[in-house]
């Protein structure tokens, strides 16, 4: 087949760029269309035939790539998939918090499925969209959409250990059922107002972007307006954003607070019960008081959990914002300032999957930093191993106990202990029986 080309080969290598970053981003503005219209497609298949030869180095980093892009998508999918799991076998987890989690687990995994499965195939093609023009704007619609109630997810996260925590005796009266329900439905339904309805009625483009699409149907890009970038950003990111910290500062504050006063309250009860020990209260009374000093322990522990369950999600959330925030930053700015802001395709495919990666990050979070949800991950891996592989699996599971020969000193204690007790046992039966016999000769 001729190929005619329009212009020098340096103009083509610049194109070369563009066009790669037209078919990897999701976002793009209205700068980087102006000049494709004047390339044809043999022409870019015929560079990007040659970009890759003989050059090994750049083998081994597409391969790295791939590998690191492959990880974070299993990661993603199977360890949402067990935190979804865990909770549905575990009926310790069933709370209301954790309902939040399953389903922002399961947003996760979806971004996993849809927005990073597709963007991976447009990687190892080296730019190529393979799925068709309407499929391109069901990918992105369905990227905004995922990313978007994921963020929502955690802003009303952030709401529920508010009021666990600041107000925990409104919180069963705050937060029920239906009002679970209801927030749900708002975080599944409300990002289809900034992804699918403004997608397919063609609201987010421009009329060079519609151009470009037509004629070039093997780039999927995603190249939006200013209005659309504001709009988007702000209810995708920046408004939920600046909920979440202004609710964890309050949380923050709430749990300094009560635990100082629990601080002067356990000084205040130990000072009371030495004051009644020395002034010689009677004995009702002071058994009265430490009833109601016994109380606070069961608080303190109650706090205490509270206040771990809200660090583990404020972790969570300061990992969304460490992922998400460079993506949007990237976003707005490129938006705003167009031809000004240049950015090369790698630093665009790194914002991406640096992104991708929060929703692989939550359930090794939970694992770590949550008592309940490791050990609830640890006995469903264990029934599914128990399940795969049969006995072998129960091999790998349960480990034998070796049974240790060697003494140390809570051994010997133990020992001596239940020594001790049946010597006295066999004591006590021998003067019992003696006993009996010398009362035999009275009878």
């Amino acid at each position: 087949m001729r190929v005619e080309v329009l212009f020098n080969i340096d103009t083509v290598e610049n194109f070369t760029l563009d066009f790669r970053e037209l078919s990897t981003s999701m976002y793009l503005t209205d700068t980087y269309v102006n000049k494709s219209l004047e390339v044809n497609e043999t022409t870019s298949d015929l560079v990007y035939s040659n970009q890759f030869e003989d050059e090994p180095l750049v083998v081994f980093l597409v391969v790295l790539k791939c590998v690191i892009m492959l990880f974070i998508i299993l990661a993603a999918i199977f360890g949402n998939l067990l935190v979804i799991v865990s909770v549905m076998r575990h009926r310790k987890l069933r709370v209301i918090t954790n309902y939040f989690v399953v389903s922002l687990a399961f947003a996760d995994m979806l971004v996993a499925i849809w927005a990073m499965c597709f963007n991976f195939s447009v990687e190892i093609t080296n730019g190529k969209w393979l799925f068709g023009y309407f499929m391109c704007d069901v990918w992105n619609s369905l990227d905004v959409y995922f990313s978007t109630a994921s963020i929502l997810h955690l802003c009303c996260i952030s709401v529920d250990r508010y009021y666990a925590i600041v107000q925990p005796l409104d919180y069963p009266l705050i937060m029920t059922t239906g009002k679970l329900g209801i927030m749900l439905a708002v975080v599944w339904c409300s990002p289809a107002l900034v992804s699918f309805l403004p997608i397919f009625m063609g609201w987010y483009t421009t009329e060079d972007h519609i151009e470009f699409r037509k004629r070039f149907p093997k780039v999927c890009s995603f190249t939006v307006n200013k209005v659309y970038a504001v709009v988007s950003s702000s209810v995708s990111f920046w408004i939920p954003g600046v909920i979440m910290l202004y609710m964890y500062y309050r949380i923050y504050v709430e749990a300094d607070r009560q635990e100082r006063m629990l601080y002067r309250s356990k000084v205040a009860a130990l000072l009371l019960d030495k004051h009644l020990q020395i002034n010689g209260i009677t004995m009702g009374e002071v058994m009265r008081e430490r009833q109601s000093i016994q109380m606070q322990p069961m608080a303190s522990s109650k706090m205490k959990r509270e206040r771990k369950a809200a660090r583990t999600l404020g972790i969570i959330m300061s990992a969304f914002l460490a992922c998400w925030l460079p993506f949007f930053l990237w976003y707005i700015i490129t938006a705003l300032c167009g031809d000004a802001c240049p950015c090369p395709p790698p630093v665009v495919a790194a914002v991406f999957w640096v992104g991708y990666f929060n929703s692989a990050l939550n359930p090794l979070i939970y694992a770590y930093f949550n008592r309940d949800f490791r050990a609830a991950f640890r006995k469903t891996l264990g029934s599914c191993c128990r399940s795969l592989c049969g006995d072998i699996g129960r091999k790998c599971c349960h480990r034998p106990r070796r049974e240790h020969h060697h003494s140390n000193a809570s051994s010997d204690i133990h020992m001596n202990n239940c020594v001790k007790s049946t010597s006295a046992d066999i004591l006590k039966a021998h003067q019992a029986s003696t006993s009996r016999q010398e009362e035999v000769p009275f009878a």
